[in-house]
């Protein structure tokens, strides 16, 4: 079996293998979450933004996300300003998922 081998100097994410290993996840889901994971904190996430530098359309990436917020990877929080208008939304973005918060 040959071994590949990159020489890692620069420009390179380390991440956790576990989405990668999660056989409950589609390829694309694992995709868009390593993309996701090797984007710098004040990217733009929104579903515009994400398609911005994937081939994929709005739609497409729209489902993935939602595809890895119900596995528990992605967190999304509405913000609302001060009259109660939603002004954007708020992306958490996990390693390791995290079991969906139970509703009262």
């Amino acid at each position: 079996m040959a071994v590949f081998r990159v020489q890692k100097t620069q420009n390179y994410t380390i991440m956790s293998n576990h989405h990668l290993r999660n056989k409950t996840l589609s390829l694309k889901a694992k995709g868009l979450l390593s993309l996701m994971l090797s984007l710098p904190e004040d990217w733009d996430y929104t579903t515009r933004g994400l398609a911005s530098i994937c081939k994929e359309g709005v739609d497409s990436v729209c489902a993935t996300v939602r595809e890895l917020e119900a596995a528990g990877y992605i967190i999304r929080r509405r913000i609302r300003d001060k009259n109660g208008q939603m002004r954007g939304m708020e992306y958490t973005v996990l390693e390791q998922p995290q079991p969906p918060e139970q509703g009262p």
